[in-house]
Order: C-alpha cells, then structure tokens, then sequence
C-alpha cells in the first residue's frame, strides 16, 4: 500500500506540474520572470506555512517526526538548512525554466517544448549514477541515444539554425532539476511539508533580490498575473512539491521518475486545452523519442528493484 500511496502522491504531482506550464506561459504577458518566481514562491510557503501551523495547532506541542523506510526521526533545526540548499538548487531550476518560457516567440508552443525539455532531467538522472561509481546499463546509453534524436526532432526541425534560446535554457534548467531530486533524495529523512515550505521561502527571497537587481517590479502587473501566480504557488509549489517529497519516501526511485515525467504529458495537454497550442508532426515525433527514452533509462533500475529484492517492502 506505501508504493501506491508514493505513486499516487506523485502521479499527481506530476499533473500539478504539467498544467502549471500553461499558467507560466500565460504569465508571461503580464509579468517577468523573477517576480513571477517570487511571487509564486512566496504563495507557496505562505500556504504551507499556514498547513504547518493548523497541524502543530492540532498536534499539540509533540514533536513532529516522520515515516517510512528512515525510520521515525525527529525533525531538528537543520531542516532549514536542508530546505535552505533544496531552495537553492529550485532557485536555479525555475529561473532558467521560466527564463526559457518567456524567451520563446509568438506562434510557438512554449507549454509543451519546455515540459518535454524539462522531462529530460530523468535520462540525466540516470547518467549521474555513472559518475557515482555505478556501471551503466547498456539500455541507459541507447535512451541517451534516443533522447538526443527526439531532441533534434522538437528543437532543430530547421537545422541548427532553428533552435530557440528558450529551447537552450529549458535544458539548463533539466540539469538542475536533476540536481534538485538528488538533493530532495539526500533528504528526504526531514518532515516533507517544513522542508518544502523552507525550500520556497528561500526560492522566494533570492527570487526577489534578483527581481529588484534586474526587473521593475509593477503591483499592476502582478494582480494582473493573479491566476497564474496563484496556481503555481498553491497547486504546483506548495502541493505539488510536497507531493514530490513526500511520494519519494515510499515509491522505488526509478518507479518515481518514471511517474513524475508524465509532467510532460500534461504539459502538451495543458497547453493543447488551455492555450490552444499546438506541435507539429515533427515535434510530436520528439516529443514521443524524449518520453520513450525517459522510460528506457529507468527500465536498468526497475529491474534492478525487482530481481534483487532491494525494493521497498509495503
């Protein structure tokens, strides 16, 4: 039941995040990117913030501790560290993430490149172990090969010529997205709500520094961008990433990130029905590569889990 209740929490996410690409792509108009991160944020740990306070209010003065294969530990004063170094590391993820959505030009469908060019974060995750000292899987190579071809299929359908910047800084951003699971990974022992709304909190204030060095910051815009804002803070941020935290301690890791890049999926359905986005046969043919090789470069791990009996006992 623990691995359904992972699976659940992150299928979930998953949808949380993918349709938060349209609300991002429509913030645009009204708002940059770093106020928009701020703000976004700042709805986040606010919202969990509030959680946090009616549980304590319910709970008591005991200690909160957590669950799962960590076993029940309390959660100290270092969680603000490790929500400070998680908040950091989604500082970078999301600035380069929106960065890429406001570069896009009109008539492009912003929603769905982003979200596939984000999902490649999983085949990154997977060459991460080889640096760890884990021999890859021959299947690991061949997603790599198959990533870089659904990659050529949705970004340079034009030649080289073609590529967008927004298309460059969507896999900057994968990079530190990868990193950001590591890191939520290395973790994970802490209470997920205190580190999630920690994680925010910082995001919130080294977005708003960097808004008022290189943005002009408009109260009219920002009510304008209201919908937005609070979708990515309330759904996305604030539930969402909670979610994340939370499913990763019960679901297998591989099994984690399969679910968590159907992100993808529901970003091109989101900005489909939302925004009336639409790819080309060409980039739909990328798109399904990028996901088939998201899938493959988990396939080494899964059957690891299962044939070892190192899995997580529900």
């Amino acid at each position: 039941m623990k691995r359904i209740k992972g699976s659940v929490m992150l299928l979930l996410a998953a949808f949380f995040w993918g349709t938060t690409f349209a609300a991002q792509s429509s913030a645009t108009d009204n708002i940059q990117t770093f106020t928009f991160n701020a703000a976004r944020s700042f709805v986040g740990a606010a919202f969990l913030g509030i959680i946090i306070l009616i549980r304590k209010k319910r709970r008591g003065k005991e200690p909160v501790k957590t669950t799962g294969d960590h076993g029940n530990l309390p959660v100290g004063k270092s969680v603000a560290g490790a929500g400070a170094m998680c908040g950091l590391v989604l500082f970078a993820a999301m600035s380069f993430q929106q960065s890429g959505i406001s570069a896009y030009p009109d008539g492009v469908a912003a929603s769905g490149r982003s979200g596939f060019l984000t999902a490649t974060y999983v085949v990154m995750v997977a060459i991460c172990a080889r640096f760890q000292g884990k021999k890859l899987h021959g299947i690991v190579y061949a997603a790599v090969a198959v990533c870089l071809g659904g990659m050529y299929l949705l970004c340079m359908s034009g030649g080289i010529d073609s590529i967008y910047f927004g298309d460059v800084l969507g896999l900057v951003c994968a990079v530190f997205f990868s990193m950001h699971i590591m890191v939520v990974d290395h973790f994970s022992r802490f209470e997920s709500i205190k580190l999630s709304c920690m994680q925010f909190f910082t995001c919130g204030i080294l977005s708003a520094a960097t808004m008022f060095l290189f943005e002009q910051p408009d109260l009219g815009m920002i009510v304008k961008a209201a919908f937005p804002i609070l979708y990515a803070g309330i759904l996305s941020s604030g539930i969402a990433y909670t979610l994340q935290m939370e499913g990763q301690k019960y679901a297998e890791p591989a099994v984690a990130a399969v679910i968590m890049s159907l992100e993808s999926v529901f970003a091109v359905l989101g900005g489909w029905i939302v925004l009336q986005e639409r790819l080309s046969v060409r980039e739909l043919w990328g798109c399904g590569l990028v996901f088939a090789a998201v899938i493959m470069a988990q396939i080494p791990e899964i059957r690891r889990s299962r044939f070892s009996g190192t899995g997580q006992v529900s």
